[in-house]
């Protein structure tokens, strides 16, 4: 066992999180040593049902055998060489995300963050293409689309925060699902609409139809670009390949991250013939982006989820799941599409305390906000996962619906 992989216990870790790592999160107390499939083990031996997976990272299960065994045969023969030269993972992965979405390029990146940076930058390079010299991105309020200062600049709620101002000026939001709103932001400036199609981080809210079809005609009137952030929805998490696929519209750029790499870092903008062209050599680069190893990765995981009947599985249970929450005292309502889903709380019902008092009972969840849960299960779980999962959710309300 080399020092890299020696476990150290829960409170050494805690303790030398405390001394070492910066004040960025507010971890829960749990130390994860081993997952696999729908579960989990902490340092404690103690088991836990997965309903998170790493924030819809982990969407084939912890340490699928297809994933671990791409990564390993990979990192045994080449794990690095740069974008200054060719690699066929790389190739091959652009191919397979193009033709399966928009059919053009591919940018690869680390992350979903410095994804919409690519997408951003496309956008601005296209306005200026069309004599926009000052070119505005439009997105909707309760958006997430990352933390660095251009995807920060279009999450509105975190650009709000003026110790870490200035930020990147020509971006504004409406409020969310707000067609006509959306119509009056967008103009000859507009250099895009940027938007998630079902808001993740804000709690798992779909944008309507109505709104996306807005979006898709205010952007072909102004000769703009609609991007999707699909870091969240993309790669199987609503029940299709791609969240687009079950709307009105079809975007001309999108950008995935997360599930696309099982579990390794991974990112990608992929455009549509209309934005294909936009970046020239020295426009955008990044030194570990579309490595051998995490792209192998990535078409390990697209094997898997691209597949019509796991597809249409994911459906069935996100709808199975969310007739079985919608059934339980305390629960006031469900959002979202596929396996990506919020719940609604009652009134008086913390959904934070909720989250730890499941994290106790071996449930791990998320509470977005003070009134919702969010349920990110792995793509791979089946109907007694579910009923496991909405019983402890059922003793959890129960219990605090008592008090």
């Amino acid at each position: 066992m080399t020092d890299a992989t020696r476990e150290i216990g829960f409170e050494q870790a805690r303790a030398l999180e405390e001394r070492y790592l910066m004040r960025t999160y507010r971890r829960a107390p749990v130390d994860f040593v081993r997952g696999e499939g729908a579960l989990l083990w902490d340092a404690e031996g103690k088991r836990y049902l997965d309903f998170l997976t790493g924030i819809s990272v982990c969407s084939v299960g912890h340490c699928h055998p297809d994933v671990v065994e791409a990564v390993n045969e990979q990192s045994q023969r080449l794990m690095h060489v740069s974008n200054l030269f060719y690699t066929e993972p790389m190739a091959r992965l652009a191919e397979r995300l193009s033709e399966s979405s928009l059919g053009g390029r591919v940018f690869f990146s680390n992350s979903g963050t410095e994804a919409n940076e690519c997408a951003i930058k496309i956008a601005r390079k296209h306005a200026h293409a069309r004599g926009v010299s000052a070119p505005e991105i439009v997105s909707f309020e309760s958006d997430f689309h990352g933390r660095t200062y251009g995807a920060l600049a279009a999450t509105p709620a975190l650009a709000a925060n003026e110790a870490l101002g200035p930020m990147l000026a020509g971006f504004r939001a409406v409020p969310r699902n707000d067609a006509g709103a959306l119509r009056e932001a967008v103009g000859e400036g507009t250099a895009a609409v940027l938007i998630e199609p079902i808001q993740g981080e804000s709690g798992v809210f779909p944008i309507s139809d109505e709104a996306l079809l807005a979006a898709r005609q205010a952007c072909d009137e102004a000769g703009a670009l609609l991007i999707f952030d699909e870091i969240q929805t993309g790669v199987g998490r609503t029940g299709s390949l791609w969240a687009y696929e079950q709307t009105p519209v079809r975007p001309d750029v999108i950008t995935s991250a997360k599930a696309l790499g099982g579990g390794y870092p991974i990112g990608a903008c992929v455009t549509g013939p209309a934005a294909a062209e936009v970046l020239a050599p020295g426009d955008h680069g990044s030194t570990f982006a579309g490595g051998p190893v995490a792209t192998a990765a990535a078409i390990a995981v697209l094997d898997v989820v691209d597949d019509p009947v796991l597809l249409r599985r994911v459906r069935e249970l996100g709808a199975y799941l969310r007739e079985k929450l919608e059934a339980l005292a305390g629960v006031t309502e469900t959002r979202g599409r596929g396996l990506m889903v919020g719940v609604g709380l009652e009134e008086g019902i913390d959904a934070a305390a909720v989250g730890a008092d499941l994290l106790g009972r071996g449930l791990v969840v998320n509470a977005p906000r003070p009134d919702s849960l969010r349920l990110l299960p792995p793509l791979v779980i089946d109907s007694d996962h579910v009923d496991h999962a909405v019983g402890l959710i059922e003793e959890s309300l129960l219990a605090f619906r008592g008090r």
